[in-house]
This record gives C-alpha cells, structure tokens and sequence, in this order.
C-alpha cells in the first residue's frame, strides 16, 4: 500500500498531465498564444462552471494533504486566478474564446450575465460546499476523538449535505433550461 501523499503527488502528476497534452494539442492546432489562452479559458470553465471542486482539485487536494493548507483558502485563489484569465482574455485574446466548444461556451456564459451568471453562481456553491466537506473529512480524519467529533457535528453537515444537493440539482435545472448555444450567428 503506497503513503497517501505518494497517490496525491501521482494524481496530480496524471491531471497535469492531460492538462499539459491538452495545452500541446491547441497550440499544434492554433498557436502558442491562442492555444494556451484556450487551455486557460477551459481550464477557467471546470473551476467556474461546475459545481464541484473539479479544477480546483489539481491544487485544493495535493495542498491540503502535502503542506495542511486548507482547502476553502486554496480555491478562493484557484478562483481568484480563474476570473483574472477570463478578464485577461476577454480583453487581449478573445478571438481563443472561438477554439473549442467549451471556450465558445464560456464566452457565451461570461458576456451574458443574465440569466447564464446564474451558472456560475450556483457552481460557486456547489464547488465551496464540496470543499468544506472535503475540509470537514480531513479534519475528522485528523481529530483526536473522532467518535465526540462526528457526535456533535452530524446534524450541521446533514443540513450542508441537503442544501448542496439542492444546489446540484438547481445548477441542473438552470443548465437544461438555458439551451447555451455556441453556434456563430
């Protein structure tokens, strides 16, 4: 059985990875500029579109376990990084917002605030929730007396768990309802 930090250092080594062949592809297909903005931009898309800590977990996680930084502050910057990319690109590299349908995706979530910010909205919810629980595990995880620990701390993290699987299923609700389309007009 390997050490737990090993299998985090591995993960992340594999999610770098695909991100990396991901960033190599679009610059083959586009150029260096255009094709790492557009590996930027999808990025941004998995932090500020889904309402789990997906992109986050290339750093929240490994954080976390390697070097005890908590969780919620580590994605806080992972968004802080993701909102500047999109600024950034907005205004100097719009034309990678035309690569992929993700990225045509995102330009069409970013330039329409209303109703398409509802997304992220509800994507920051979910996405925060899941790390406080992810947050909440570890320190449980780490507690001396784990049994007084989960005793006294059940019902608040049945009613978080209730109100993230609300925020699940209205992010659902609002994705299907909003039919993004990415076709050029």
């Amino acid at each position: 059985m390997r050490h737990p930090p090993h299998q985090v250092f591995l993960k992340f080594i594999a999610l770098s990875s695909i991100l990396f062949l991901y960033f190599i592809y679009l610059v083959y297909e586009y150029d260096l500029l255009t094709g790492g903005s557009a590996a930027l931009i999808t990025w941004s898309f998995f932090v500020l579109c889904t309402p789990v800590a997906d992109a986050g977990f290339l750093l929240d996680f490994p954080l976390r376990v390697l070097f005890g930084i908590r969780m919620m502050l580590s994605e806080i910057v992972v968004w802080g990084i993701a909102i500047l990319i999109n600024i950034f690109c907005l205004t100097y590299f719009s034309e990678a917002f035309e690569t992929t349908v993700i990225t045509r995706m995102m330009k069409v979530i970013l330039l329409t605030p209303v109703p398409y910010w509802s997304v992220i909205i509800l994507s920051g919810l979910g996405t925060f929730l899941s790390i406080r629980f992810g947050d909440e595990l570890m320190d449980v995880l780490h507690h001396k007396d784990r049994f007084f620990y989960l005793r006294h701390h059940f019902k608040y993290e049945i009613l978080l768990f209730i109100f993230f699987l609300v925020v699940i299923f209205g992010y659902y609700e609002i994705v299907s309802s909003l039919s993004i389309t990415t076709e050029n007009n």
